[in-house]
């Protein structure tokens, strides 16, 4: 049988590329290292790329959205409509997301994997709908294992059509009101941390939903049973269309060699399941922010990654991973376009 989208092989990161980078940060005109942790993420990306010199010119931004039965439960401080309306949000210019992506002259695109309502046409919209929303996951299954499938695929052919465009830099976001509570089952089966050390509030629940949202993910956990081993059957059975789509955009981005940057919880939840599902993937992200929802920082931790910024954000649509661009944007412009000292005419160091 052919290769789903999402299955595609991924290749191991250029090392020579590496190499060649660093040899090239030590010659530039600077004390070696006075740049930081810039020099090891512009090498970094040149691993990615296959490439000493790596590109970040071609800049997307996919948004993917979809709806939660799970919502049912009280975990939400929103209702689910207000996931179509902040997709019309995004494709009318409005929201944060944006905002930045003009700010970063980025190609912002929204994917309807599972909007609970039809939406109109757009030129900006993918329209990837797999169901109106997920089923509740304390009743049943959030998705079938054929859905789920079909929720990675759509992220992976996204993916290749913007590839296909030229794009050399992927940042990720999501849509999905009550999506963080799927996101703190999905974190709680791939980190082992109990879902009381990982749910937060959310778009701002009180004290009292912050615990029903908590007896609501172990409550489907102790349904489901959930394990790190099956994580397409984990990901069916307490996740949701938009992280699914999100995994699925990291493994095709990964297969083609484009670094991905990471947002918040929703997405590194995505990205815990990518990495089970092929463990190579990690090697293409790079985390953006550490949010303010609690649990983040260990996921992130569980992924072995040091996000570049802590602001505190925890807004989603891929807005922490949108502020961070610049600094990956800097660090390939240092690469690319300092001169060495030998170009410049200066003198180097001498050991006194």
């Amino acid at each position: 049988m052919p290769l789903a989208p999402w299955e595609e092989p991924i290749p191991p990161l250029d090392q020579a590329a590496r190499a060649a980078a660093l040899a090239r940060q030590d010659r530039l005109t600077k004390p070696q290292g006075s740049l930081g942790r810039l020099e090891a993420l512009s090498a970094t990306l040149a691993a990615m790329q296959g490439t000493p010199r790596p590109r970040v010119a071609d800049k997307v931004v996919l948004v993917m959205a979809g709806d939660h039965g799970v919502t049912q439960a009280g975990v939400s401080a929103y209702p689910s409509e207000v996931t179509a309306q902040m997709v019309h949000n995004f494709l009318r210019g409005g929201a944060a997301i944006s905002v930045l992506a003009r700010f970063l002259h980025a190609r912002l695109r929204v994917v309807d994997v599972g909007v609970a309502a039809a939406l109109p046409p757009h030129p900006h919209l993918y329209a990837r709908k797999v169901r109106y929303g997920t089923a509740n996951m304390l009743e049943g299954p959030a998705m079938s294992l054929d859905e789920a499938r079909a929720a990675l695929t759509a992220g992976a052919e996204v993916v290749a059509l913007e590839h296909a465009q030229g794009m050399d830099l992927l940042v990720l976001g999501d849509m999905g009101i009550g999506n963080t509570t799927p996101a703190a089952a999905l974190a709680a089966v791939f980190t082992g941390q109990p879902p009381r050390a990982l749910v937060g509030r959310g778009t701002g629940l009180d004290d009292a939903g912050l615990q029903r949202k908590v007896q609501v993910v172990e409550r489907a956990l102790a349904r489901h049973r959930p394990r790190a081993d099956a994580p397409l059957q984990a990901l069916a059975a307490v996740g949701g269309l938009e992280i699914a789509a999100l995994a699925g955009a990291m493994l095709a981005a990964a297969a083609r060699r484009v670094p991905v940057v990471l947002d918040g919880y929703i997405v590194t939840a995505a990205a815990l399941v990518a990495a089970a599902l092929n463990p190579r993937v990690r090697d293409y992200f790079i985390a953006g922010h550490v949010s303010a929802e609690p649990g983040h920082r260990a996921m992130l931790e569980a992924l072995g990654l040091t996000p570049l910024l802590d602001l505190g954000m925890r807004l989603g649509e891929g807005s922490g991973a949108a502020v961070a661009v610049p600094i990956v944007e800097a660090a390939v412009r240092l690469l690319n376009e300092m001169a060495t000292f030998d170009q410049a005419g200066v003198s180097e160091r001498t050991e006194s």
